[in-house]
């Protein structure tokens, strides 16, 4: 009964040409092992855009799976939520961490994750503000600046920074925060790039094309490292 966690920076459909889906769209649903399994597409933290909405159901309609969507702005949050236990696959995609994790604290999303997990076989995934909830705290702009915050739903240890390379400002911010003891050890993935957990290990370092990068990131006493260590991982290419 393995539980998956795979937490990208940035990538797969959402940021392909066209919407297409990438390399790392069919690695979440191989790892789900099922011939048709059912993905759940949560895009809270973009107020459940509709165009992102259409785009994932484009991308992953071309996958042979069975899609339905997390919705929580519409007034029908029950239903959905009640949904989340059927699912093989729970894709989170981008968009306001800060608001991601209020609005499933305040309709259950939270708990209805927590238990799928428990009950195991699941692969549970995201980009982004998608790829930083699954940790106890980011590096977000939810608040303008790039800051520290915690408040994920803390299924795997430590903290994470998506868009490692893709935002200025964003990396320079977690290495400070790890430094200062604001955010515990963690990683920063790269747009294209993730880490894959396998019942809570990190197992594995993937990136959607070579030269994607994931970067464990942790506290140090030594007097060189200015306080923190940034470590290149060995990564898959996907």
């Amino acid at each position: 009964m393995t539980v998956h966690i795979v937490a990208m920076g940035g990538g797969g459909f959402s940021m392909s040409p066209q919407g297409a889906p990438t390399n790392f769209d069919r690695y979440l649903v191989e790892l789900t092992g099922k011939r048709s399994p059912l993905v759940c597409f949560a895009p809270t933290a973009s107020a459940d855009d509709p165009q992102y909405i259409n785009k994932f159901l484009l991308a992953y309609g071309t996958l042979g799976v069975r899609t339905m969507i997390l919705s929580v702005w519409d007034g029908g949050a029950a239903a959905s939520v009640r949904r989340i236990a059927d699912a093989d696959l729970i894709l989170v995609g981008g968009g306001h961490t800060v608001n991601l994790m209020a609005l499933w604290q305040a309709h259950g999303v939270d708990r209805a994750i927590g238990a799928r997990a428990a009950a195991g076989d699941v692969v549970l995934a995201g980009v982004s503000a998608g790829g930083s909830c699954w940790y106890s705290g980011c590096i977000t702009d939810s608040f303008g600046d790039f800051r520290p915050w915690r408040g994920g739903l803390g299924l795997v240890d430590g903290s994470f920074c998506p868009h490692f390379d893709g935002e200025a400002g964003r990396a320079p911010a977690y290495t400070d925060a790890v430094a200062s003891g604001d955010l515990p050890a963690g990683y920063g993935a790269d747009d294209g790039a993730g880490v894959h957990y396998v019942d809570g290990v990190a197992a594995q370092f993937i990136a959607e094309t070579p030269g994607k990068r994931v970067y464990h990131v942790l506290p140090s006493d030594l007097p060189t490292a200015s306080g923190v260590l940034v470590e290149p991982q060995e990564m898959t290419v996907l």
